[in-house]
């Protein structure tokens, strides 16, 4: 401890000398009420501290041991530390062993204890001593040999409202950015929806006095469809060239992703018709509903690049056909018809051949097809720089947090008063000292029932949230 720098009315000592950790009650299952919230790891999301989701005992039918813990009370997830799954209960209830309430004693503050544990400082440090491999976990001695640092009650207190206040504007924020992706995304479907049938360009119709109507027409007319290269390692031979090949992971819906290519061993008299190039049209056959006909165009970013058998190539005979909007249409419109067409099982699906080149596609004029897809590059440019400047105000958003609780705990986040008496280590209380409950968060006061146990209820009380 002796390298933090802190007021010098703050103590630095360790989280054992100042609350009685690891001593919680115990509850078997025959103990709990049906209504009584039982809350696991996986209901705490990690880093945010949010209650993902909130069950009864009647509806997990636990048939273990658990802690109990008072509203007030700081939960902290030891298993696997390094995600950061604290939270303040709101209510009384049962967890799981694998988190620890802890009672905030006379002289620290709730909410200044709920923070300081999720602080970098404790979070390094818990990362360097937890044990296991797979499964790390802080151990109750470890735990209290952590560091703490002790600050006047009366600025505890001025700190955790502080950060109450600053962090309730950055959970804001951050509720307000995570509706951006949903909106960016139905602004791409609609500049499809608009771009496939024929409002996109509208007004350039009515400008040039376009007077060609759009032809109703398959797939296979237009373009000729193959299947990619079999992997079988019994028919290769020393003649045959190695070659990257595109999968079924390469090929996505409006894009490649060539972070990894693959190659494969291709008969040297099948290879030149199995050769990509540029313009050709990519469908996947399937697999989860998602890769069902999804696909993009191939521009040559590869030299002598082909594709496996679960990817079909569709190579337009007209050239003054533009391929993109042959893409837009599969990968919008042809979904449905995919999905009605294709082969599905549970969770799987699949095109073959005849059903893609049956794929029904409403084909303007080649002079409007390249308009169409000048705009529609225009657009869906200006929502990818949109999705960039989110990218950045979510990472923004994100350093705010660490930053925050890393000004809070230097003694910076809020001004040292003159009247605050200096924090002295206090050995740590008996659990019946410590067992005066923190109110909710908000409160922060004292004046709570001294008994750990909530009042009895009947075990066949209605369930409820």
């Amino acid at each position: 401890m002796s390298d933090y720098v802190i007021p010098a009315t703050w103590t630095a000592c360790k989280l054992g000398d100042v609350l009685d950790y690891g001593s919680p009650r115990k509850a078997e299952p025959a103990e709990i009420p049906n209504d009584a919230w039982i809350l696991e790891l996986e209901d705490i999301e990690k880093d945010t501290s949010k209650i993902i989701q909130r069950q009864t005992f009647a509806e997990r039918q636990s048939k273990s041991t658990k802690n109990q813990f008072l509203e007030g009370d700081v939960l902290y997830g030891k298993l696997r530390p390094y995600l950061n799954k604290v939270v303040r209960a709101d209510r009384n209830g049962y967890c799981t062993t694998e988190i620890v309430p802890i009672r905030a004693p006379a002289g620290i503050d709730g909410g200044y204890l709920f923070y300081w544990l999720k602080s970098q400082k404790f979070l390094d440090y818990v990362n360097s001593v937890s044990h296991g491999v797979n499964m790390p976990r802080l151990g109750t001695k470890e735990a209290k040999a952590a560091p703490f640092l002790l600050a006047p009650l009366s600025e505890q207190k001025r700190i955790a409202d502080k950060l109450d206040t600053l962090f309730a504007r950055v959970d804001a924020c951050r509720d307000r950015l995570a509706r951006i992706p949903t909106i960016l995304k139905r602004f791409r479907q609609s500049v499809l929806a608009a771009a496939t049938g024929g409002e996109l360009t509208q007004d350039w119709r009515d400008q040039t006095s376009c007077t060609e109507i759009w032809t109703e027409t398959e797939l296979g007319r237009i373009a000729e469809i193959t299947g990619g290269v079999t992997k079988d390692a019994k028919k290769q031979s020393a003649t045959d060239e190695e070659v990257p090949y595109l999968r079924v992971a390469n090929v996505q819906r409006g894009y490649l992703d060539l972070a990894e290519i693959k190659k494969i061993r291709v008969p040297a008299k099948k290879l030149t018709d199995l050769l990509l190039e540029p313009g050709d049209v990519l469908f996947n056959e399937g697999g989860d509903i998602d890769k069902l006909g999804r696909g993009w165009i191939w521009e040559g970013q590869i030299a002598r690049c082909t594709f496996q058998n679960h990817v079909f190539r569709a190579r337009l005979r007209d050239k003054t056909n533009h391929p993109k909007y042959v893409s837009w249409w599969g990968n919008y419109r042809g979904l449905e018809y995919f999905l009605r067409s294709g082969k599905q099982t549970t969770n799987l699906a699949s095109i073959n051949k005849s059903m893609l080149s049956a794929l029904p596609i409403s084909l303007p004029p080649a002079d409007e097809q390249y308009e169409i897809v000048r705009r529609v590059e225009s657009l869906l440019a200006l929502a990818d720089q949109l999705e960039a400047r989110y990218t950045t105000a979510r990472a923004q958003a994100d350093r705010l947090t660490p930053a925050l609780l890393a000004k809070a705990f230097r003694g910076e986040l809020v001004p040292q008063h003159a009247g605050d008496e200096r924090a002295d280590r206090s050995p740590a209380p008996s659990r019946e000292q410590s067992a005066t409950p923190q109110t909710p968060a908000r409160a922060r006061q004292n004046a709570q029932p001294d008994a750990r146990t909530p009042p009895a209820r009947s075990r066949n009380a209605g369930a409820s949230r």
